[in-house]
């Protein structure tokens, strides 16, 4: 069975500036610009007046998302794509910071940074150097005050999350009982 018009509205910061052109989105805020493209979906983005929302406050605009004639799967899209959207206006305004621990019981974990790329050595006493590229936008700093901390920073949250991935996914322990390593 089809809902015949699913919509959804988000409240633009003060802020923040955006432009929507054929589902294509760029947020610019105080800590700098980003672009998201929602071609793959089929659904309707456009900023609104307040009028067309909310009765009462005045010169606020909104983004209204709208999907027509939709099955179930396509309308969990509409909540997603306004929680991208959100996410583009926090990491605008506040950015999103990844902070990471080294845990290890015998073997001290060594991380540096050379140049764009991560260094693990030592992992589990292997001589081997586990590498991973930061990608653009984000930020490495080793944590002063906190013993064998990384933070990873940046303002968009697909960029800082996949590099904090990939660093933990270079250190899966393979081939031994997890319940001891």
């Amino acid at each position: 069975m089809k809902t015949v018009l699913a919509t959804r509205s988000l409240l633009i910061p003060d802020d923040v500036e955006v432009e929507v052109k054929a589902r294509k989105i760029k947020v610019k805020g105080p800590l700098g610009e980003l672009e998201r493209d929602f071609k793959h979906i089929a659904m309707d983005l456009r900023i609104v007046e307040s009028d067309a929302v909310e009765k009462g406050e005045e010169n606020r605009k909104y983004i209204k998302v709208d999907l027509w004639f939709a099955t179930r799967k396509q309308l969990a899209c509409v909540r997603t794509v306004c929680s991208h959207i959100d996410n583009l206006f926090t990491g605008v305004k506040r950015g999103f910071l990844y902070k990471m621990r080294f845990v290890y019981s015998h073997f001290p974990i060594n991380v540096t940074l050379t140049g764009n790329v991560v260094e693990i050595r030592n992992f589990l006493g292997e001589k081997r150097v586990r590498k991973v590229a930061l990608l653009p936008g984000v930020k490495y700093e080793r944590t002063a005050n906190v013993k064998d901390q990384i933070e990873l920073s940046g303002i968009d949250i697909a960029m800082v999350s996949l590099t904090a991935a990939k660093i933990q996914q270079a250190t899966n322990v393979r081939n031994k009982d997890l319940r001891l390593h």
